[in-house]
């Protein structure tokens, strides 16, 4: 890895060039100067991938980077989560992180080093930050730990992290996914990731020694208010204990009654001091419910709903919930509150753009409500835990949506408990449940305690929210934040994941009340596929001109058929009953019909429906298909064209039948072999002397 400053975007706060192997990322901060009294960090991180890096032209309408994909924004946020702790909140201002992708090698991992080109930027800047920081990624192949992988190596890998880290070997960040590696495992790679840390964070510190700019201060600009602090502390903190003390409070009681308060306080104050000092009432109001808590914690043992530290939610779980669904589950953590839902659908549908969407022009319309970069971040954290158990050869497109009923705290691992129970519902067969848990943190005077299956107060005003989903062989997915300045220590780090596996086993174990595996069997409304044998001989009646015999089957039926190999075709229905019906149009095309009563070298009797430059078109009887006569074989002489032998459409002629060519399965047939020899024998299908049928041939008629 090598970071260079100073030769582009010179005007810009900071800017470091990031190359490893020949991917090049390039990391641009901007800053304002003088800080304001946030309650949180106003810091925009954005992340961009260049079509040119990929050696690429953008393929929509205006060739151009139009939008956001959804893997910038995970990168972005990648980025964001490993720089926010080290900022403090007296030094809270604007500040932008601009990271694009300038070159990518395919072999190189560019999210790794834009962390780390960021975290050299921020630290080259003016801007006040307390970095730097360092990002490696650890995979473990089975043979040992891999520091950097490749994407070759990367992709064979059962354990992927991210780890971020400060000095002191402090945990900054973590992103990580697994196939159920056990712990000895996971905490072998943090170890090696913390490691090679070390070297990056010194190279960054001895570029900032060397063309580092002086930071900006921001002691001087910001000092809270004593005397404010003071009179918001006198005039609320015994009711905020009252409030925090009263477990029978449920969470919309406790917002309420926490906001009736603040404005009770705000209206004090405002009588007493400066519209400039009252300006940092917010943050000194925040700070004493931060505190509150804390004390309450430490002193009492218990939490704001009355549990013990190493305590879960009461569980409420159900599966089935409505019959025509494919998989559901309703999973109740406390006030948090998902519904899981599974749907099938072939495999072709993970690749097949939403037709009505296209049609209505939807597709082409933008959004009235904003992407929520926190909603997919989440998305993205339940597939990882789940992805492992799912076996790879399933039949079907799995679509697992989520819809977060009620939240009180970590809604991304209540949706990984009903993910996993809803595809067991559905019948997917999962290797083992799923579960996830969060852990939270909370620090007082140097002292910590641990949170087991935190609320939605315990994580905004702790210092730590650690997701970790699990299944008995091992942790399938993580994902660490800290708010704490500068890190949380291993220590810390190797005992919250310790508590997370062993509160796993718990909710594992209420959750296989309720469903312990996956279905013996799909459920009735479930989709089906079956695979269809179809001869080259047949293939041309069951395809049809254009394929318009199978778009005719799917479009009654709502099947939808695939071919697979030379004879093999593969029908995808919505439900038995499809199913069934598309068989019976099927079976239609492929039963054996009048093709198979004609004898190799008879003499037929056969109908010209259509003159071609290469031939005539003719059949044999009304529910055969076309075959086309060559003008190679409708007479001794050379023929260029049929019309120049007299033949007309509608024009009954004598062919003599070869059979069907191995190759291609077209039939063969000849008039020409009939010049040279008078026919004795004439074979002709029994439905042609049917009374009526107007293409009855007559005995005495000749051919001309």
């Amino acid at each position: 890895m090598r970071l260079e400053s100073g030769q582009l975007a010179r005007m810009a706060d900071g800017c470091v060039l990031g190359r490893m192997g020949d991917t090049v990322v390039m990391v641009t901060v901007v800053g304002k100067e003088r800080p304001q009294a946030y309650t949180f960090m106003p810091l925009t991180v954005d992340y961009r991938n260049r079509a040119s890096a990929f050696g690429r032209i953008p393929t929509n309408f205006l060739r151009r980077e139009i939008g956001v994909s959804d893997a910038e924004i995970l990168t972005g946020r990648l980025i964001d989560r490993s720089l926010r702790c080290c900022f403090s909140k007296e030094c809270y201002s604007d500040c932008q992180v601009l990271c694009n992708l300038i070159s990518y090698d395919g072999v190189n991992d560019p999210e790794v080093l834009s962390v780390n080109a960021a975290s050299a930027a921020l630290a080259c800047s003016n801007v006040p930050w307390r970095g730097p920081v360092a990002a490696v990624r650890v995979a473990f192949d089975g043979s040992g730990p891999l520091v950097n992988p490749t994407k070759q190596q990367l992709e064979k890998s059962r354990f992927n992290l991210i780890l971020t880290a400060a000095s002191n070997h402090r945990v900054v960040m973590v992103e990580a996914s697994g196939d159920g590696v056990p712990l000895d495992v996971v905490h072998h790679c943090t170890h090696c990731a913390l490691d090679a840390s070390s070297n990056i964070l010194a190279a960054v510190e001895s570029l900032q020694s060397s063309v580092g700019k002086q930071k900006r201060s921001c002691s001087m600009n910001w000092q809270p208010c004593v005397a404010l602090v003071d009179a918001v502390r006198q005039h609320a903190e015994s009711p905020l204990k009252g409030i925090l003390s009263d477990h029978y409070l449920d969470k919309v009681a406790v917002d309420e009654k926490i906001a009736t308060l603040r404005q009770e306080t705000s209206l004090h104050v405002k009588e007493i001091f400066s519209e400039e000092e009252v300006a940092q009432f917010d943050q000194s109001f925040t700070d004493l419910i931060r505190l509150t808590l804390r004390k309450q914690i430490f002193e009492t043992g218990l939490r704001r709903d009355g549990r013990r530290l190493d305590a879960l939610r009461p569980i409420d779980c159900k599966v089935d919930l409505y019959k025509p669904l494919h998989g559901s589950a309703l999973f109740q953590r406390g006030q948090t509150q998902v519904m899981c839902t599974v749907t099938f659908d072939s495999r072709q549908a993970a690749f097949r753009g939403d037709v009505a969407s296209l049609l209505g022009g939807s597709a082409k319309e933008k959004s009235s409500r904003s992407l929520n970069r926190r909603e997919l971040g989440h998305g993205a954290l339940a597939e990882k835990a789940l992805r492992p158990v799912v076996p790879r050869e399933f039949p079907f497109t799995i679509r697992l949506a989520s819809d977060v009923l009620e939240s009180n705290g970590s809604s991304s691992m209540a949706t990984v408990c009903a993910g996993s129970m809803a595809l067991m519902d559905s019948g997917v067969p999962i290797r083992s449940p799923v579960s996830g848990v969060a852990i939270g943190l909370v620090t007082l005077n140097g002292d910590h305690r641990l949170l087991t299956d935190i609320a939605g107060i315990e994580d905004y005003f702790g210092d730590m929210d650690f997701k970790i989903a699990s299944s008995q062989e091992g942790i399938t997915a993580m994902q660490l934040d800290t708010k704490l300045l500068g890190g949380i220590p291993h220590s810390i780090f190797a005992e919250a994941i310790q508590a997370g596996v062993v509160a796993n086993g718990k909710i594992l174990e209420i959750m296989s009340r309720c469903i312990a595996s996956p279905r013996n069997s799909p459920k009735p409304n479930g989709p089906v596929e079956e695979m269809f044998e179809v001869s080259p001989a047949k293939r041309a009646r069951f395809l049809g001109p254009g394929g318009t015999h199978l778009k005719r089957v799917e479009a009654e039926t709502n099947v939808q058929i695939t071919q697979i190999d030379d004879t093999r075709y593969s029908v995808f229905a919505p439900n038995r009953q499809c199913m069934e019906e598309a068989k019976r149009e099927l079976e239609v095309l492929l039963e054996e019909n009048y093709e198979d009563k004609l004898e190799f070298g008879s003499i037929c009797t056969a109908k010209i429906t259509e003159l071609r430059e290469n031939g005539v078109m003719v059949t044999l009887h009304p529910q055969m298909q076309p075959i086309l006569l060559p003008n190679s074989q409708l007479d001794m002489r050379r023929t260029g064209h049929p019309s120049i032998l007299g033949l007309q459409v509608g024009q009954e002629i004598y062919v003599k039948y070869f059979g069907r060519d191995p190759v291609t399965g077209h039939m063969r047939l000849s008039r020409k072999v009939l010049q040279q020899t008078v026919p004795s024998v004439k074979h002709e299908l029994p439905s042609f002397k049917t009374r009526g049928n107007p293409w009855a041939t007559s005995q005495g008629k000749s051919e001309n």
